[in-house]
């Protein structure tokens, strides 16, 4: 039933999310400088290859990212309307639950198991920062925040429901109504 059609979605936006991330990562891994561990960051800054790429990646990072939160959680919220989900509550489990799994997948598939031990993904400048690739705090801190921001993202999608609500309202007939 419904919860056959969350575990299909979960892996979709699992895919979805790899190639997304996978992707760019593969052809140019100092785009995503802003996600690797610190140390990492402190040393692509420290070299002159990077200097003028990485002050603009900082500008748009944000911007970016709270862009995509709002666009993230209307995809979530069309996701869990279509599945069922129509009240607060419903919106907001069924958008965390998706968020959860894919921060978790994130955390264990894509940060433990593939970012800290496929080479590829290493900075040229940064391949003898081993132990600083396999660390695993960083990632997992990463997690927690990916919970808070699984919070965000899933009150984001409920606030969604009161804006179709409002455009569901302008489009009642009132013209049936009694004449006084």
């Amino acid at each position: 039933g419904n919860k056959m059609v969350l575990v299909i979605e979960c892996i979709i936006i699992c895919i979805l999310f790899s190639l997304g991330i996978f992707i760019p990562l593969y052809k140019n891994p100092v785009g995503q400088i802003m996600s690797y561990p610190k140390k990492i960051r402190e040393r692509v800054e420290s070299l002159p290859q990077y200097k003028d790429c990485i002050k603009k990646k900082e500008k748009f990072h944000l911007l970016i990212k709270m862009i995509s939160i709002f666009i993230f959680a209307l995809i979530l919220y069309i996701i869990a309307y279509m599945s069922g989900a129509k009240t607060f509550i419903q919106v907001f489990k069924y958008v965390f639950t998706i968020f959860f799994v894919v921060n978790l997948y994130d955390l264990l598939i894509m940060d433990l198991l593939i970012f800290r031990n496929i080479k590829k993904f290493r900075i040229p400048g940064t391949e003898d920062m081993d132990k600083e690739y396999k660390e695993c705090w960083h990632h997992i801190r990463g997690f927690f925040i990916g919970i808070g921001i699984g919070i965000i993202v899933s009150l984001i999608s409920t606030l969604y429901i009161q804006i179709f609500n409002i455009k569901k309202l302008q489009y009642v007939d009132w013209s049936h109504n009694e004449k006084y």
